[in-house]
């Protein structure tokens, strides 16, 4: 694809989707802010609590609590002249900060600290480039659609405790427990202490309250031209993908440019209805699911 000319700028079309796997809950959220040579799209999956009862807001849940707070906080820091990790990490002691304010010194156990997965896509413009910058940790995804026929996983994250609960859910399976409320009761010690690993590290891999060190995030640059087409999305949209396999991944991708979220989000939620099918493959029967669309387009000489 040949870059814009020269002094045009490219614009975007941004499309969402943002569902809970109930009506009432929903710890992904999809944020976009723009300014005038930034635009940044927040990919946000909270991570699903193991504890027996909310802590910090039980209203709407210690996680969306978690979620909706840091991004809430993090929206100040979205200057082009701070590091993407500077921001986080600034956003985080200001949410570490208010879960201290709403806890009143109660003692809330590590397991029930809430993390989550971010994938934070930088777009920076300029006269004569669009450059996307990532900064990514947890297991969200990333796709890049380039318009000539090829799709690119951008961010190639391999969980490495997937393999480890998926051997524990064979196990499971193969001792006749299926149903997903024992299945999760089976689990819960091990889902405890990998969450009390996690807010611990001394290299967090996730967002976490009180992180005692830097967080480990995967980063990349690269240009973007006319026509390429980003699908960001949380690992509960991915299920098409992965446990599902409905479709591939550069399936999922090319039918969210050319049908759109909707089409794709409904697709999901059918299959997970058919609760024979969907519950044997993953600890929850249906889960949030969230996702973004970022197409690049020729640019104006205009632009708004």
């Amino acid at each position: 694809m040949d870059n814009a000319p020269r002094g045009v700028r490219p614009q975007l079309t941004i499309d969402t989707v943002c569902d809970g796997a109930t009506a009432t809950h929903n710890e992904d959220l999809i944020a976009v802010f723009g300014q005038d040579d930034l635009t940044d799209i927040l990919v946000l999956d909270g991570g699903t609590s193991v504890a027996e009862m909310d802590h910090i807001d039980a209203e709407q849940g210690d996680v969306v609590w978690f979620v909706r707070t840091f991004c809430r906080l993090l929206e100040p820091h979205l200057r082009r002249d701070r590091s993407q990790g500077d921001s986080v990490r600034l956003a985080l002691a200001k949410t570490h900060a208010a879960f201290l304010d709403r806890i009143g010194g109660a003692d809330v156990p590590l397991h029930a600290w809430p993390i989550a997965a971010l994938s934070w896509l930088r777009i920076v413009h300029t006269e004569e480039t669009t450059t996307l910058q990532a900064w990514c940790v947890g297991d969200c995804k990333t796709l890049l659609f380039d318009g000539d026929a090829s799709i690119q996983d951008i961010d190639p994250h391999v969980n490495p405790q997937e393999a480890i609960l998926q051997a524990q859910l064979k196990q499971l399976a193969d001792d006749g427990i299926v149903d997903a409320v024992a299945r999760k009761a089976h689990l819960l010690p091990m889902l405890r202490a990998r969450r009390e690993e996690q807010n611990t590290a001394s290299q967090p891999s996730v967002l976490c309250l009180a992180p005692r060190g830097p967080i480990v995030a995967r980063t990349f640059t690269m240009p973007l031209a006319p026509g390429a087409v980003i699908l960001g999305m949380t690992d509960g949209f991915y299920r098409l993908v992965d446990p599902y396999r409905l479709l591939t991944a550069g399936e999922l991708a090319r039918r969210c440019a050319v049908m759109g979220l909707a089409p794709m989000l409904a697709q999901l939620r059918t299959f997970e209805a058919d609760q024979s099918r969907s519950h044997s493959l993953a600890v929850k029967g249906a889960d949030d699911a969230a996702a973004v669309l970022c197409r690049v387009l020729p640019g104006s000489d205009n632009p708004p």
